[in-house]
């Protein structure tokens, strides 16, 4: 059994990617990430729970040329093991995780991440099921319970609703890394929605 995911959840993962809208939430973050990517002039990109690697297809259609992609997701074994890159992502995979690898996981990201991180959280039910008859997001928590668990691995510097305000995203560094000064922002606003009805906040570091 891996420290990230159940040998049984593995099996169940690997049946919900057979649907081909199964795992594509990258596609509509891609145009954040491009922004991003560019604006820090980042040159490669970890996608952690790739699934069929939509993160870079999207940034592809966004217009980013000459990067390193390097995709990881336990479903797909022929992608390899989690590697570091200037930009990590993990986008809409937190809340499939079991709770109890949920800090193995968090660790594996902090750990891989020696410059910045782009995380995203649905924060509600999903409208796919599982096989064995649970809703496919197995974490359904609000953004205060998901800021208490990731504070222990991660400095945040930026955090919005997403665009249907069922979610969030975060702009991160790991509290491992050696960053020297907090990353350069978005070079534009891109959603207009703000957290849980307030004006979304910035998290310098100290």
């Amino acid at each position: 059994m891996s420290s990230v995911i159940s040998d049984e959840y593995l099996a169940l993962q690997v049946e919900m990617h057979k649907n081909p809208n199964y795992g594509v939430a990258s596609l509509g973050y891609a145009p954040i990430v491009a922004d991003y990517f560019e604006t820090n002039k980042l040159e490669s990109v970890a996608d952690y729970g790739a699934g069929k690697c939509n993160l870079r297809k999207g940034l592809i259609a966004a217009g980013v040329k000459n990067f390193d992609y390097f995709p990881y997701d336990p479903a797909f074994p022929d992608y390899g093991s989690f590697r570091s890159a200037d930009l990590v992502c993990c986008i809409d995979v937190l809340e499939h995780i079991e709770d109890p690898c949920l800090d193995n996981v968090l660790t594996e990201l902090a750990n891989k991440m020696p410059r910045y991180g782009f995380l995203t959280v649905h924060t509600g039910p999903a409208q796919k099921v599982l096989a064995d008859g649970r809703n496919a997001h197995l974490i359904q928590q609000p953004f205060e319970w998901w800021v208490r668990r990731m504070t222990p691995y991660f400095e945040f510097h930026h955090m919005q609703a997403s665009e249907d305000s069922k979610g969030f995203w975060l702009l991160v560094t790991s509290k491992e890394a050696s960053v020297e000064s907090s990353p350069p922002l978005l070079s534009r606003c891109h959603y207009s929605s703000s957290l849980h009805n307030k004006k979304f906040s910035w998290f310098k570091r100290k």
